[in-house]
């Protein structure tokens, strides 16, 4: 048989506002040591506008504390978990050009040879496959709603455990909790299509089971005209709410299941369910959507979540770095800390 869903992953309608725009709050308070803001290149202290200063301040630079978390990290496992637009990839106009670097996709694929990693996107599962390209990490698209898991669970190779790895040929089990509303999903799709297809630079993206209309390239004049238009249309569905995100404007089912319970999923399914403080959860994300997940790693009280942003928010996370070249600069980091201490690898070649 394949891999069960745990009991405890119960899914249940939920009362979710029409929109969502902001995130609740900054959850638990967490202390952080307050460190200068530092170039992840000279490692020399950066002038910044005073108030991302203060905001960096209390979300520490991942770059400039990353000694300090690999020392709290030593002799356990690090699990990374990633988003992908505005994190592995740059944030462009047109989204079916969001091409994640050469040098990227290569640090991706160094850090998975030796962390379990996942990618945790709301593009369609498939679609970001399809950017990453790379057998060793795991996806998780539509905002957690469609996952590709291993057809047993694995465990990490600790020298005492021999690892269970999906392999590229392996076939695996889809955990989709929204499989139920596909039917509807399409027909909204189709009727955002016709109804925005006359305003200028609006994009409707279907992404398996979410549906995003971008408003990136729509006048700033046309934009009020173009959210009316998709809250009709969702209005019409009780079973699903509007969300809003960078630039786009998102449809979704009700149903209690966000980025963060895709986590803790992967994290059962990884093995690291019963693994206490044993693993330490680390994931790196630039959007609202994100901060699900920044939720569940602080409700841990073990793990690190990374922020990506060149302004200040409200957030959840504890660290920050400002850009997709500073993700990169920490992952070649990453992956280059593993191989100096020669611990043992993940189960993926």
């Amino acid at each position: 048989m394949g891999f069960q869903r745990p009991p405890s992953y119960k899914q249940k309608q939920q009362s979710v506002p029409k929109t969502t725009k902001d995130v609740e709050g900054k959850g638990d308070s967490f202390t952080n040591t307050r460190i200068p803001y530092l170039s992840p290149c000279t490692n020399d202290p950066i002038a910044l506008d005073s108030n991302y200063n203060s905001w960096v301040a209390e979300h520490p630079s991942a770059l400039g504390s990353f000694d300090r978390m690999m020392k709290a990290g030593k002799r356990k496992t690090i699990a990374v978990f990633l988003d992908y637009d505005g994190t592995l990839s740059p944030i462009v106009d047109d989204p079916d050009r969001a091409f994640m670097s050469d040098e990227m996709r290569a640090a991706v694929r160094e850090v998975a040879k030796h962390f379990p990693t996942a990618i945790i996107s709301g593009r369609s599962r498939e679609k970001v496959k399809d950017f990453v390209k790379l057998h060793n990490v795991y996806y998780a698209g539509s905002h957690g709603m469609d996952i590709m898991v291993p057809a047993r669970p694995l465990k990490y190779n600790d020298g005492k455990r021999q690892t269970v790895a999906l392999d590229k040929k392996e076939s695996g089990v889809l955990f989709q909790p929204a499989k139920k509303f596909l039917p509807a999903i399409q027909e909204i799709f189709k009727i955002l299509e016709e109804k925005t297809k006359k305003i200028q630079g609006a994009m409707v993206e279907d992404n398996s089971f979410c549906i995003s209309v971008h408003f990136r390239q729509v006048r700033e004049e046309d934009y009020g005209m173009l959210e009316e238009k998709v809250k009709s249309v969702v209005e019409n569905y009780p079973e699903f709410h509007l969300t809003e995100g960078k630039m786009v404007l998102e449809v979704r089912p009700s149903i209690e299941w966000n980025k963060g319970h895709a986590l803790e999923y992967l994290l059962d399914t990884l093995g690291f369910s019963n693994s206490g403080d044993h693993v330490l959860p680390l994931y790196i994300g630039d959007d609202r959507t994100d901060e699900d997940a920044f939720k569940v790693i602080r409700s841990r009280g073990q793990g690190y979540p990374i922020i990506v942003s060149s302004i200040p928010k409200d957030t959840r996370a504890s660290y920050s770095l400002r850009d997709p070249s500073e993700v990169l600069a920490f992952l070649l980091r990453l992956g280059k800390s593993r191989k100096a201490r020669s611990l043992p690898r993940f189960g993926f070649r």
